[in-house]
């Protein structure tokens, strides 16, 4: 979906306008993929916009660049106080919130260690990820016939600009069989996730979820929705998933930050469940928006008001 251009980007702490936030074409991470990224959401609350668990996901970048010896030269909470000053100065009510470390110019070699890191924060309006309609009435997707990385080839608890080439494959082949999106197997040929998504399936009242081992990205959504479900006594479990409990579970939804909580109506042209959103998919999506727009308290901290600033001990 197009972009939005905004005013302001931020740029190693400092605001530049949107036109000018340029690298150049020989910059190390044009060549080789190397930056680590994140992607946030801001949301409209009754109390004025408000940015959803930004010092865990400034800090899992600052995680992802040590993975890659790409030392971002900011800390999370230096990064979360830059992400709310571009929300405010760009005037969001909501929005979506990219943050972004990246090896520039100044050596093509491979390694790359002694090129500049440059951090670049942006925001722009960004709708439903998987179409206005996904939340309610889900989407048919398919299992892809590319893995995910395997074990000790490319980290996948790093939220890297490489591993999303393998996402693209997974994201290109389901739309081009006429799916909305693909899950991916892991290398020994359990659920592993979508090209960008957590996935969870309920069977019998469980909730099941692949564990941090199957490749898979461990997401700050997919940590809230296990969370929301401690507080909803759902019970829910991590383990390895085999592709054919796909096929029998009563429903199965992807989380993530751009996916927020999205129902799938159907995997492999196979219905799941009675082929709409069912109610443990319903009861997580009501009481995870109910906080986010502030209806519900947010009980646990996790939204922070664009207006106030972010100190160490405070989210």
């Amino acid at each position: 979906m197009p972009m939005k251009p905004t005013e302001k980007i931020w740029h190693n702490g400092k605001l530049i306008k949107w036109e000018d936030a340029k690298i150049h074409v020989l910059s190390h991470v044009v060549s080789y993929a190397s930056a680590v990224f994140e992607g946030i959401r801001c949301y409209e609350t009754k109390s004025g916009p408000a940015i959803f668990r930004v010092r865990e996901h400034m800090q899992r970048l600052v995680n992802s660049g040590k993975i890659y010896r790409l030392e971002v030269p900011f800390n999370a909470e230096e990064l979360s106080n830059a992400a709310a000053e571009v929300v405010r100065v760009n005037k969001m009510a909501s929005c979506y919130i990219r943050p972004i470390a990246l090896r520039g110019y100044g050596d093509i070699g491979v390694g790359g260690l002694s090129v500049p890191i440059e951090v670049y924060i942006a925001c722009w309006e960004w709708g439903r990820y998987l179409g206005p309609e996904a939340i309610e009435q889900g989407v048919d997707v398919c299992v892809s016939s590319w893995n995910r990385m395997a074990p000790n080839t490319l980290p996948s608890m790093a939220k890297a600009a490489s591993n999303y080439m393998n996402s693209q494959l997974i994201h290109m082949e389901a739309h081009a069989n006429g799916y909305t999106e693909g899950i991916a197997l892991d290398t020994n040929g359990y659920v592993s996730e979508g090209s960008g998504e957590n996935i969870f399936l309920a069977l019998d009242g469980v909730l099941y979820t692949p564990p941090v081992g199957a490749s898979v990205l461990t997401g700050i959504t997919r940590n809230s929705v296990i969370t929301l479900c401690e507080d909803l006594k759902i019970p829910v479990r991590e383990q390895m998933i085999p592709r054919e409990m796909l096929y029998i579970a009563d429903e199965v939804f992807f989380t993530g930050t751009a996916a927020e909580i999205s129902p799938l109506r159907s995997i492999d042209r196979i219905k799941v469940g009675n082929g709409s959103r069912g109610p443990i998919t319903k009861a997580l999506q009501e009481e995870f928006f109910s906080i986010l727009s502030g209806a519900k308290t947010d009980r646990h901290n996790w939204l922070t008001p664009v207006s106030v600033p972010i100190s160490a001990g405070t989210h």
